[in-house]
């Protein structure tokens, strides 16, 4: 089944690909056949095995992005691509092109910023169980630190509003760039939903570029640092508290010794234990100006975002929308 969304709505479906010569054809046919009025571009990230041949051979338009990462290469898309609706998927056959036309038409009838296509059979993924449990931990992480709901923000099947696009600041240089995605929803308070799809194996010849320790603690640390510009108060706050708990614990068998003998032998220690409770105090007072720092990007990264151009309601209203009988997919609120 196809999805033709109104004449004045330009839907971009994004592939962004490194070595998936073995996929990539079937992958951008799938996506003329689902949605046949998008723009297909894919993004070779340094290919060394045809993926930009095949590509074009599909039928898909090529572009190039020469620093290696997905980040870099996701950054190079929204800045380069001028659409109403942007369909993002990976280039490797685990998402179904067919799933496009759920996630235009929920980003279109939910009326939200970004549409999730959360993986459903994940953990089939050629036996990489280490990745699943990853996923599952870093979505509670995620939860404790930003506190929207997502249930799968390692998703590399979106669909996003222009708004969203063109707000997004886009920092990251690899596979942690969804992560920031969602912590950009989060920030600004964006509509978001979720939509479960099924997540296929990849077809033989193809092979995951993810690390399992390597990429976990690249993504780890992009936790730490999304946390420090974005929820600074909190980050400073506990690295003021160990600070100030083990400045205690040098402080307080000197205070005892004092309290019980009148004297102070230990005198670097209570120097050392007075230096990090100053630096704690100080720690402590920098995230209380970064926090108000961090108000005020929010504020200008939220007017950037409303001064993007909406779908038209005109258009909204003129969109079809038809359901496929008997195959409705639930609508997550995240």
């Amino acid at each position: 089944m196809t999805f033709a969304p109104s004449s004045d709505v330009t839907v971009a479906v994004l592939l962004p690909c490194y070595n998936e010569a073995a996929t990539i054809a079937g992958v951008v046919r799938g996506f003329r056949e689902a949605v046949p009025s998008a723009r297909i571009v894919v993004y070779d990230n340094n290919s060394t095995d045809g993926t930009a041949l095949q590509a074009m051979l599909a039928g898909a338009e090529v572009l190039r992005e020469r620093r290696q990462g997905k980040g870099h290469v996701v950054r190079r898309m929204f800045a380069d691509i001028e659409a109403d609706i942007y369909v993002m998927a990976d280039g490797d056959g685990t998402y179904s092109p067919a799933d496009a036309e759920e996630l235009i038409r929920t980003l279109l009838t939910e009326r939200v910023d970004m549409v999730v296509g959360t993986r459903r059979g994940v953990t089939a993924d050629a036996g990489r169980q280490g990745h699943a449990a990853g996923n599952r931990m870093f979505n509670i992480l995620y939860r404790s630190i930003f506190g929207a709901d997502f249930t799968d923000i390692f998703s590399g099947y979106r669909a996003f509003s222009r708004r969203f696009v063109k707000s997004f600041p886009a920092v990251s240089a690899g596979f942690e760039i969804e992560t920031e995605m969602s912590v950009h929803a989060s920030r600004l308070k964006l509509p978001v939903c979720e939509l479960e799809l099924d997540y296929g194996r990849r077809p033989e010849g193809s092979h995951s570029k993810l690390s399992t320790y390597k990429d976990g603690l690249r993504i780890l640390w992009m936790f730490a640092m999304l946390m420090k510009e974005t929820r600074p108060f909190a980050f400073f706050s506990m690295i003021s508290a160990v600070t100030l708990s083990i400045s205690m614990a040098f402080m307080t068998p000197v205070l005892a010794e004092y309290f019980a003998t009148g004297l102070v032998s230990k005198m670097p220690t209570w120097i050392l234990s007075m230096a990090l409770l100053m630096i704690s105090f100080l720690i402590f007072t920098a995230g209380l100006v970064l926090d108000s720092v961090a108000r005020s990007r929010n504020e200008q990264l939220r007017i950037h975002y409303l001064n993007q151009k909406q779908i038209s309601p005109k258009a909204l209203a003129e969109t079809p929308v038809p359901r496929q009988n008997g195959n409705d997919k639930d609508v997550r609120v995240a």
